[in-house]
């Protein structure tokens, strides 16, 4: 019997890794760079959107702004987490 050999894969980018294990902040220079806005102006339009669900303000990045579905949900995600934060610690 011989043993199947087993196909080796190429490492994930840092980015993706460290955005999949729970750092949204990961993707901001990823963001940056393809978009041309700085991460504060993100978060600004976030903040100041009417919307105040995660997915509501995910799929409004993604329409309105063409973010891909990662980049719009990371923003979202950390912004969220911040002001979830600013009114724990008032």
């Amino acid at each position: 019997m011989t043993a199947t050999p087993v196909k080796k894969t190429a490492a994930a980018p840092a980015e993706k890794t460290a955005a999949a294990k729970g750092n949204p902040a990961s993707y901001f220079p990823s963001i940056e760079k393809k978009h041309g806005r700085p991460i504060e102006e993100w978060k600004d339009l976030i903040r100041t959107s009417p919307l105040t669900k995660h997915m509501e303000l995910v799929a409004w990045l993604k329409a309105d702004h063409g973010l891909g579905h990662g980049h719009a949900n990371a923003l979202v995600a950390h912004t969220l987490a911040e002001h979830t934060l600013a009114e724990h610690s008032a």
